[in-house]
């Protein structure tokens, strides 16, 4: 396959993340038709969507320190309301793609994936495979998971993304944020970083903070970090990190567009 592109809809774009479970309704309609649209303009585009947990899952996980571990059967009792809160926004997200005439079919991270020590250990993606190879949307999320060692995890959409990109090569991999991109002077927001790579990165790391509102897997360091890991190992990648909040931008970034900080290799 070519012209593989992933496509992460953030937590902060689709969802009030000051608001414990409020979606931004509104906003996922929008999104869903700019990807539709995308679609209808390049057919070739073969595309993994995933999104964030954004007020659903980042509140409870934060409540119950998931990510870290999980072992008492008060942290078993978190784990099933951080899932239960990640698969209602997955919902209502699956209703808008559906609902803009999207081939979409979402495929559960807890389901189809086994951890060790908060990274994946075993994943069968060949049903994945086959849904993009034959032209559907394949849908991921942040999510928690069975851990070897952890009892328990969560898995953001960039360690899943990082997983999956080695298996697929995909060119471009999209992050559809609330800012503009990268910020060297974050939250007064005056300086934007245009262009990562490996070789800037140290200078760029002091810069960067994580999130200002409740996020159990890490904000934008983790972002970066995992990214530019992957942009140094598959040739030819490129990710885009930008903000989703301007109608057309999802569509235009999909069409080639990279407008927001660039992350790539050394030249």
């Amino acid at each position: 396959m070519s012209n593989i592109i992933f496509l992460k809809l953030g937590g902060s774009l689709i969802t009030d993340k000051t608001q414990p479970q409020t979606p931004r309704l509104d906003v996922l309609t929008r999104l869903s038709s700019e990807i539709a649209e995308a679609m209808d303009q390049n057919p070739d585009i073969r595309l993994v969507l995933g999104h964030g947990s954004g007020s659903f899952g980042h509140v409870p996980a934060s409540q119950y320190g998931t990510r870290k571990g999980v072992y008492s059967a008060e942290q078993w009792s978190g784990f099933v309301e951080v899932w239960w809160a990640a698969s209602a926004l997955n919902r209502l997200v699956m209703d808008a793609l559906h609902n803009a005439g999207l081939p979409a079919i979402a495929f559960s991270p807890l389901a189809m994936i086994i951890a060790r020590n908060g990274q994946v250990a075993a994943w069968d993606t060949h049903p994945l495979k086959t849904a993009l190879e034959i032209g559907l949307v394949p849908i991921i999320h942040g999510d928690v998971v069975f851990d070897l060692e952890r009892g328990g995890t969560i898995l953001s959409t960039e360690d899943l993304f990082s997983y999956l990109a080695r298996q697929l090569h995909p060119n471009r991999i999209l992050i559809a944020g609330r800012e503009t991109g990268v910020w060297k002077d974050y939250p007064t927001r005056k300086q934007l970083i245009p262009l990562i790579t490996p070789k800037t990165l140290a200078e760029t790391m002091p810069t960067l903070t994580g999130s200002n509102a409740t996020d159990v897997t890490g904000g934008m360091i983790a972002k970066v970090n995992t990214m530019q890991n992957l942009v140094k190992e598959i040739m030819g990648l490129e990710v885009l990190i930008f903000s989703g909040e301007q109608p057309g931008a999802v569509c235009d970034a999909l069409l080639g567009a990279s407008k927001g900080t660039i992350i790539r290799p050394d030249v």
